[in-house]
């Protein structure tokens, strides 16, 4: 008796666990202002198709089609049909902070995508509602060209400091409380610095910089810093700066290596290459030189 009671008690807790991540996965804590986010595309038939193309290939595996009902069931919580009236509620903004930050299973696509293949694969979503009206966004994308950023480095601390102002004809509007993030250049992507930040009123952030990173032979790191506004859009900027360590390696394609050009290859694949090309060669040579020698000996 006292065994079924503990099993009936870890089942209830189990039970009460499941439905609580259930919960948790349909309710999100989204501020006011990225709720009231819009596009600043238009949703035609044309940014639905590119929305598709990009969920087919990264959304599809977990939600499935939209109005299919064909989601991952096996995932615990269960990807909800993006065309289900929980989905359609959302706002445009909602939506967008969803598809941007992720949460528990579902990953984050704010450094996958650009803004623009984010709002494309939000216009796919919509176009599974035939009651959806947009609201466009006041923003206008080219306001991003109003936008410099300032870039320096403090020996002293290790902090570099990012300002983002924007020249508007009424002066200069430092962008305060704007998403920045530090990434440095390496071979295959960018390495980021430190963690996403905010801007301050005086549209400044402050990101602590390794000591340890290495640079070019020189000490020279190329730097990327991308911010985001509501406003300005999507900014990238580029510098590089001497805030290295000096390092002298050789570039990766300078030895012989496997993902090098063929006159740099590693030798054993040149000659394990040209041996397969030569075996094959003579090898059909032998074979038409058999053929020739039994249609010699049937003339015969």
């Amino acid at each position: 008796m006292h065994k079924k009671y503990i099993v009936f008690k870890i089942s209830i807790i189990i039970f009460v666990s499941l439905f609580c991540l259930q919960l948790y996965a349909q309710t999100w804590d989204i501020p006011a202002d990225k709720k009231a986010k819009n596009s600043y595309i238009p949703f035609t038939g044309v940014t639905a198709k590119e929305g598709e193309a990009i969920f087919t290939k990264n959304c599809m595996s977990c939600h499935g089609n939209p109005g299919k009902g064909n989601s991952l069931k096996t995932l615990k919580p269960v990807p909800p049909d993006l065309a289900g009236a929980i989905t359609q509620q959302r706002t445009d903004g909602d939506l967008f902070y969803i598809v941007s930050t992720g949460r528990a299973i579902m990953p984050s696509f704010k450094n996958v995508f650009s803004d623009d293949d984010r709002w494309k694969v939000i216009s796919y979503i919509r176009s599974f509602n035939k009651q959806y009206v947009q609201v466009l966004s006041k923003f206008d994308p080219r306001k991003s060209k109003l936008v410099k950023i300032n870039v320096s480095f403090d020996s002293q601390t290790y902090l570099i400091r990012v300002v983002v102002k924007a020249n508007e004809k009424t002066g200069t509007v430092s962008l305060k409380d704007d998403e920045v993030e530090l990434f440095a250049n390496r071979y295959f992507g960018r390495l980021q610095i430190d963690k996403s930040l905010h801007t301050n009123q005086d549209g400044v952030a402050f990101f602590q910089f390794p000591k340890d990173l290495p640079g070019d032979k020189a000490g020279i790191v190329g730097l990327t810093v991308k911010v985001s506004d509501d406003n300005y859009g999507e900014i990238e900027y580029q510098q590089k700066l001497n805030i290295g360590i000096p390092t002298d390696n050789p570039p990766l394609t300078q030895k012989r290596a496997i993902w090098n050009v063929v006159t740099k290859a590693p030798l054993w694949i040149i000659l394990t290459y040209t041996s397969c090309v030569l075996f094959v060669g003579l090898f059909l040579l032998y074979i038409l030189y058999s053929l020739w020698k039994l249609k010699k000996a049937g003339t015969t």
